[in-house]
């Protein structure tokens, strides 16, 4: 018996809508935990040749220097990363020689003013809207030929709405990390986002043509089949595409390095959370628009 993901897409909607929830209110109440390269700032990182000193005693080693509050976290055994506000490199220099330069070996250090965070938040914002409006574009010309039962440019309006479902999951999903974990986002995460996007729409577009190529040879008048009866004969594909690029990125996220493993994470659930929005939100919503334009 074939799947009816169209017949009872409100199942689908519904759990769309609780994700959708959670996510709208952690970003609300919490928000996104901002790294220096949006907020400006230092960022050190380092690792102890030995053991590693207790984050106490890093703060009372500091102490002295006047750097106002500094964000502490552990990386590995024997590495940590300091957060704190931009400082030139006279400080940088001051903040080793507490730290114990025979005691430590320095991995990195970027600094970042706030005129340039700032500056690299509306470039982001733009690099995503930018993206968005170019998808609508390309599937409104691309869908050009089918303009019945639903006109070309909804399917992109549709699919810009499922994408939007996916960013506000994932975007959630990190305010809650950032409040808990106190987990921060940067550049990577941004990246992440397009990528997703990127993907996302990749499976969204497999099955809006499949839609394509059953509606110029059936009926009009069975809309809701031929969306079902597409989404059933793409789904092996978008299935086996994501559970291979989810092998890939499962090995990055466990065996990789400590800074891209929140990278990783986000791109895992974006694709999952793609995946599923691609059969079982965008041609649902297709469905319900073509119904109340009918009514």
């Amino acid at each position: 018996m074939a799947l009816e993901i169209i017949k009872k897409r409100k199942i689908y909607f519904s759990v769309s809508a609780i994700l959708i929830l959670v996510s709208v209110f952690a970003l609300v109440v919490w928000g996104l935990n901002l790294g220096i390269d949006f907020t400006g700032g230092s960022l050190l990182e380092i690792e102890y040749l030995q053991q590693r000193t207790s984050n106490q005693q890093i703060q009372e080693s500091l102490a002295g220097l006047e750097l106002g509050n500094i964000n502490i976290q552990p990386t590995q055994e024997s590495s940590v990363i300091l957060r704190l506000k931009d400082i030139d490199e006279a400080t940088h220099q001051s903040i080793l020689d507490k730290l114990g330069r025979d005691l430590i070996e320095e991995k990195r250090f970027e600094s970042i003013g706030p005129v340039i965070g700032a500056e690299l938040k509306r470039k982001a914002a733009l690099a995503i809207g930018f993206a968005l409006v170019a998808i609508v574009i390309y599937i409104a010309w691309a869908f050009r030929k089918v303009s019945k039962p639903v006109a070309s440019w909804r399917y992109g309006m549709v699919s810009i709405a499922a994408l939007l479902h996916d960013i506000l999951i994932v975007a959630g999903l990190y305010a809650i990390l950032g409040k808990f974990l106190e987990i921060e986002i940067g550049l990577p995460f941004v990246a992440a986002l397009l990528t997703i996007l990127g993907y996302s729409v990749n499976n969204t577009i497999v099955i809006f043509d499949r839609t394509r190529e059953n509606l110029l040879k059936s009926s009009w008048d069975n809309f809701e089949d031929v969306l079902n009866n597409s989404i059933l004969q793409s789904a092996r594909r978008c299935i086996y595409t994501a559970i291979t690029t989810l092998f890939v990125l499962s090995a990055i996220y466990f065996f990789g390095g400590q800074t891209i493993r929140y990278f990783v994470l986000a791109l895992i659930v974006g694709i999952m959370i793609g995946t599923y929005s691609s059969m079982f939100v965008a041609n649902p919503l297709i469905a319900t628009w073509s119904k109340r334009l009918r009514k």
